[in-house]
C-alpha cells in the first residue's frame, strides 16, 4: 500500500509539473501565468487526502523553482500557497463529505480560498518582487489580481469536475486507486455538475480572450 501510494504521488508530480510547461502555461501579463497544474493536483488529493494534496502542492513548484522557473523562491512560495489554498480546501471539504456534491461545495470554497489568499500575499509579497511601491500593487488589485485569481481557480475548478471521473476510472484499472474512490453515482445530478463544469470553463476562457484583448 505505501508503494502504491509512494508511486501515485510521484506519478502526479510529474503530470503536473508537465503541465507548468509550454503550451500548458499560458501567459496573462508579464508575471502572471495560467496553469492547469492544480487540476492534477486536486484529483491526488480527492484519492489520497489532503496530506498526500500538501505533499503535491509543496513538491512540485519545488521542481519548478529548480528547473523552468525565472522567479526563484519568492515564485515557489507563492505558487505553493496559491496551490495549497486552492487544493487543502476542496480535498479537506470532499473527504468530509464524499459525493459529487461534497466536491463542487469543495471546489467552491477552494476558488474563494485561493482568490483571498494569494491577493493577501500579493499585496505582502509582490511590491518585493516587483521593486515597486505597495501602491502600484494596490492598483493592480481590482484590475489585474483579482480576475487571475478568479479566472485560474475557477478554470481548475470546472476541470476538476470534468475530469475527475474518467482519471479515477483509469487508475482503478492500473491499480492505482482504490475502487471505493469515487463520488455520487447519481446520473441526473452528475450530468447538471457536468453542464455546469461546462459552462464555467467556457466563461472562463472568454474572460482570459476579454483580458488577452483577443475579443
Amino acid at each position: 500500500m505505501k508503494t502504491r501510494k509512494i508511486t501515485t504521488i510521484a506519478m502526479f508530480c510529474a503530470i503536473a509539473f508537465l503541465l507548468t510547461l509550454p503550451p500548458f502555461k499560458i501567459p496573462f501579463n508579464s508575471f502572471l501565468d495560467l496553469e492547469v497544474k492544480d487540476t492534477v493536483i486536486t484529483i491526488g488529493a480527492f484519492l489520497m487526502g489532503p496530506l498526500a494534496g500538501f505533499a503535491i502542492s509543496v513538491i512540485v513548484p519545488f521542481i519548478e523553482m529548480l528547473t523552468v522557473s525565472h522567479t526563484g523562491p519568492i515564485g515557489m512560495l507563492m505558487n505553493a500557497l496559491s496551490t495549497c489554498a486552492f487544493v487543502c480546501t476542496a480535498s479537506f471539504i470532499y473527504k468530509r463529505k464524499h459525493n459529487m456534491r461534497g466536491a463542487v461545495i469543495g471546489l467552491t470554497a477552494a476558488v474563494a480560498a485561493m482568490t483571498a489568499v494569494m491577493l493577501l500575499w500579493n499585496y505582502i509579497i509582490t511590491p518585493v518582487y516587483m521593486n515597486a511601491p505597495r501602491s502600484v500593487v494596490v492598483g493592480m488589485m481590482v484590475p489585474v489580481l483579482l480576475p487571475f485569481n478568479l479566472i485560474k481557480a475557477a478554470a481548475n475548478m470546472a476541470l476538476t469536475i470534468l475530469l475527475y471521473k474518467p482519471i479515477v476510472n483509469s487508475l482503478r484499472k492500473a491499480k492505482l486507486a482504490p475502487e471505493s474512490a469515487g463520488v455520487s453515482k447519481s446520473g441526473g445530478i452528475n450530468a447538471g455538475f457536468m453542464i455546469f463544469a461546462f459552462v464555467l470553463l467556457a466563461t472562463c476562457v472568454l474572460l482570459l480572450l476579454v483580458f488577452k484583448g483577443i475579443i
